[in-house]
């Protein structure tokens, strides 16, 4: 493929006059994509309702120079920069503006360390997060986060949006494993963060900030991972409830009686009949709802069968425990392929990402089915349960106006109802260019006022992901 339209460094619209020249004079030929046809794939991510703009050119660096390379170029000539992963991400934060420089990272995806007696990985921004789960596996070790896209997101990715997973109720999100980072700053120069030891409290907590920041204050190019021992496989069962409030009212039973899932995880009816459409698994489709609870625990058998009982006592119609690992994997699968499975529905989706907390989970899929009656919509919830982080999944035709808009008023309405139940608009997902207006609410004047004080230190020109979450 050829990467370059032109190689002559001429009149462009909208890229800077120069700008190609200066990136070459730093970058291998085969790092620079300007070919119309080619660019303006990297122009969004899997988001709907998000502006994307056309890139001036897109950079695939493979090392930390280049990348500073890529940024000192974009402040000499105030060019934004947008830095992406494998754009998995579903609030348009990898989404590029007009005449911006794509700076994808998926070229810099080596495992530069893994150490058993650590128990931490040293790796750049775009290895996958499976190609590291397999990786660490090998040595007795695993990297708990796993979001649904774990086959093809990448680390910096998940570093980006702090990424959650099916895990997460018993072994936290991705903010909880980032030990230390390498970042490449708006002005191309290179700070550490954090540390490579299993404590340590010296100055502020920098690496937090950039968890979460999705690429609004610098670039990740390496990262110092928090490993754990590997545990015993996991067994799973699945509960049939008569309704959502029952399902909810056996998950704050499990979490009351101090138990530990490795995961809890929910789907109501609409799910339900929309993997077993795509996948023919035969699940059991006139339940409204399918309670998934897992153990990886040594005794995972007996605690799966306290959790049955539990389940029995708040209305499950019919618990169904797996005997085998392989059975259990199967479960888990068609949690996996919930949201998938919802897009197959209607031409387009609003994917809802809705933390409260989990006393008021039950109220909050109430809520949303009340929702989707008020605004005539399919809406799917498939939950992260033990968390309270409910995925509301919002079917429509994107061809049809008053369709398209009664999605949107539904989507808002579902994060109105989050945060009127004590609760967050992202869980897991990030703000990007979906959320903006609602996080300004979440926050509230002074935090909004405090947040944009701190991108202005980091990013006083504004070139970096410019338009994302304020």
């Amino acid at each position: 493929m050829d990467h370059d339209d032109d190689l002559r460094d001429g009149p462009h619209p909208g890229r800077p006059d120069g700008l190609l020249d200066r990136l070459r004079a730093g970058l291998p030929a085969d790092a620079l994509i300007t070919d119309p046809d080619v660019t303006v794939s990297y122009g969004r991510d899997m988001a709907s309702f998000c502006a994307a703009g056309t890139p001036a050119v897109v950079v695939l660096p493979r090392t930390v120079e280049q990348v500073r390379h890529v940024m000192r170029t974009a402040t000499e000539l105030r060019v934004p920069v947008v830095p992406q992963g494998a754009r998995t991400g579903l609030s348009g934060a990898a989404n590029a503006s007009d005449g911006c420089i794509v700076l994808s990272l998926v070229k810099m995806d080596r495992i530069l360390e893994i150490s058993p007696v650590d128990r931490i990985a040293v790796v750049e921004p775009g290895v996958v997060n499976a190609d590291l789960s397999r990786a660490v596996a090998g040595h007795g070790l695993t990297y708990p986060p796993d979001p649904s896209s774990w086959e093809q997101c990448t680390i910096g990715g998940n570093i980006g949006t702090a990424s959650g997973g099916l895990c997460c109720v018993k072994y936290g999100v991705t903010a909880e494993y980032v030990l230390g980072l390498d970042v490449v700053l708006a002005d191309g120069r290179l700070l550490t963060t954090g540390r490579r030891t299993a404590k340590g409290v010296a100055g502020y907590d920098l690496t937090r900030l950039f968890v979460g920041s999705e690429g609004s204050l610098g670039v990740v190019v390496k990262a110092v991972l928090a490993l754990k021992p590997k545990p015993p496989e996991r067994l799973v069962l699945a509960a049939e409830f008569p309704s959502a409030a029952a399902a909810c009212a056996a998950i704050c039973s499990i979490m009351e009686r101090g138990h530990t899932p490795s995961l809890l995880e929910l789907m109501d009816r609409t799910t339900i009949r929309a993997v077993n459409a795509m996948t023919r698994m035969g699940l059991p489709e006139t339940t409204e709802a399918l309670l998934l609870a897992g153990f990886d625990t040594p005794h995972a058998a007996a605690d799966l069968a306290a959790v049955g009982e539990l389940c029995t006592a708040a209305g499950a119609t019919e618990v169904v425990p797996a005997d085998t690992p392989a059975e259990s994997e199967l479960l888990l699968q068609a949690r996996r392929t919930a949201l998938p499975a919802l897009e197959t529905l209607k031409p387009a989706t609003m994917i809802d990402d809705v933390c409260v907390p989990r006393s008021a989970l039950g109220a909050m899929l109430d809520g949303t089915a009340a929702i989707a009656e008020k605004y005539g919509l399919t809406i799917g919830v498939c939950a992260h349960a033990g968390d309270g982080n409910a995925h509301p999944v919002v079917c429509f035709d994107h061809h049809d106006p008053d369709e398209s808009r009664r999605a949107r008023e539904s989507f808002d309405a579902i994060m109105a109802l989050g945060l009127e139940l004590g609760g967050t608009i992202t869980g897991e997902h990030g703000v990007g260019v979906l959320k903006k207006e609602w996080l300004a609410r979440e926050l509230g004047p002074v935090g909004l006022e405090l947040q944009r004080g701190i991108k202005r230190t980091f990013d006083p020109l504004g070139i970096l992901n410019p338009g994302k979450l304020f």
